[in-house]
Order: structure tokens, then C-alpha cells, then sequence
């Protein structure tokens, strides 16, 4: 109970420090607008409408460009706090509570790579353990979250192609959650085209081939995990794949 009662002190903390970011942030615009107001208004003719001559339409252009440029940082700075807070969620296994923050970082950071990986994760995550408590086979909730995951992937995929954890991501949901394993052969080679040591990725790619039963590329990369890797444990369990994969095969 101890451990609990900590862990949720600390993300109140941490919600307490982004909330009052925000709301500072805030207070700090609205007043920053009404000053900018106030100085663009002295530069209106008195009868009301833009600048009259060339020079104080310029200096109208200055504020606003300035202000404009001071939001942009503003609002980037924005979404590094909440995916700060995101990746705390994470590591406290809250992924409903951190997609919800990667909702409003995506918000402020729309083309950020990163943020739709994470937001991947926390989906797949989500949809892996739900349950249904109703009893009546109502898998929305699972459905939806693996659909999100997908689509999270494949757009940080879009915004930078040699972005490798998505492409890891993406292949685990196609292999071993929506039996689409022909999907994730494509992403698993491009990932070791980048990253030709992984061994993980070429445990997920055997496992691909073998569920398409393209069984002669399974062992061949059985046997570049045997070659590759200096993990004894490793090494064995490709052994013993690929023991199994030549019992399919050969029958």
C-alpha cells in the first residue's frame, strides 16, 4: 500500500506541475494579447482601422510576427511537458491516463514522430489487457485501441521513415495480436535493412515467415540469430525454432 500511496503522490506532483505550467502559460498570454492590444492600438488612426502610412503598418507587422514566433515556442514547449507527462504514466503502467496526454501533445506537436509512437504503445498496451466484464463478447474497447495502435505506428512511420521503433511496434501487433504476420515482413526487413543486429526483430521476422509458411526463410533467419548473437540462451531458443520449423517443413 506504501509503494502505491507514493506512486500516486507522484503523479499528482507531476499533474500539479503541468496543470500549473499551463495555467501560468495561460495568464501569461492573455495578458501578453492584451498588451499587444494596447500597443497595436496606438498605432490605429484615431478613427478606428489599420495603420495609415507605410512605416507604422511595418511596425504593425513587427508585433505581430513577434508574438506569432513567441506562440510557436510556446506551444512546443507546451507539448514536451505533456509528453513528459505521457512517458511518467507509462512507466507507472497508466496507458489510458497517458494517451490521454499524448492527445494534447499531438495537439500542440502534430508532426511529431515520437508522440505517435508513444501513442501506439499506450493503445496496444490498452487493448492487450482489456477485458470483457459484461460477458457478452464485447471486444470494442480491444478492437478499437488495436486500430488506434496501428494507426499511431504507421503515421510516425509517415513523418520519419527510419524511425525504427514504430516499425518494431507494428510488426509485434501484426504477428502476435491481428494474425496479419504477411504485414509485418515488409517493416522487420527495412528495420534490419537500419539495425542488422537486432536480434529481436529477427526472432518477430521467423515468426512471420513460419505463420506465412514461407518456411525456408524462417530457418534462414533462425540461422543468422544462431550466427549473430553471443547470448547462450538466446542461441538455444533459435536452435530449438528452428528444430520445430524443420519438422513443419519436412514433415
Amino acid at each position: 500500500m506504501k509503494i502505491k500511496k507514493e506512486s500516486l503522490t507522484g503523479i499528482i506532483i507531476i499533474l500539479a506541475i503541468v496543470f500549473g505550467i499551463t495555467a501560468v502559460y495561460h495568464i501569461k498570454r492573455q495578458s501578453e494579447r492584451n498588451d499587444l492590444a494596447a500597443r497595436i492600438a496606438e498605432l490605429m488612426p484615431r478613427g478606428g482601422g489599420p495603420p495609415s502610412n507605410i512605416e507604422d503598418l511595418r511596425k504593425a507587422i513587427a508585433l505581430y510576427e513577434e508574438k506569432i514566433e513567441q506562440h510557436v515556442r510556446d506551444a512546443a514547449q507546451t507539448a514536451v511537458y505533456w509528453k513528459i507527462l505521457a512517458t511518467r504514466f507509462q512507466d507507472r503502467g497508466l496507458y489510458n491516463q497517458a494517451l490521454e496526454a499524448l492527445e494534447r501533445a499531438v495537439y500542440y506537436a502534430p508532426e511529431d514522430a515520437s508522440l505517435y509512437y508513444l501513442s501506439g504503445l499506450s493503445a496496444a498496451r490498452i487493448a492487450k489487457s482489456a477485458l470483457d466484464f459484461s460477458g457478452n463478447g464485447d471486444v470494442t474497447v480491444q478492437s478499437r485501441h488495436y486500430a488506434l495502435a496501428e494507426q499511431a505506428y504507421l503515421r510516425a512511420i509517415a513523418l520519419d521513415d527510419r524511425y525504427l521503433r514504430p516499425r518494431y511496434g507494428l510488426a509485434i501487433l501484426y504477428v502476435y495480436e491481428l494474425a496479419r504476420p504477411a504485414e509485418a515482413v515488409p517493416h522487420l526487413l527495412k528495420y534490419l535493412e537500419i539495425s542488422t543486429i537486432d536480434t529481436d526483430a529477427m526472432f518477430v521476422l521467423a515468426a512471420a515467415y513460419y505463420m506465412t509458411e514461407d518456411y525456408q526463410g524462417s530457418l534462414e533467419m533462425y540461422d543468422k540469430i544462431i550466427v549473430t548473437t553471443k547470448d547462450a540462451v538466446r542461441k538455444a531458443r533459435a536452435e530449438e525454432l528452428k528444430e520445430a520449423v524443420l519438422r513443419a517443413y519436412y514433415g
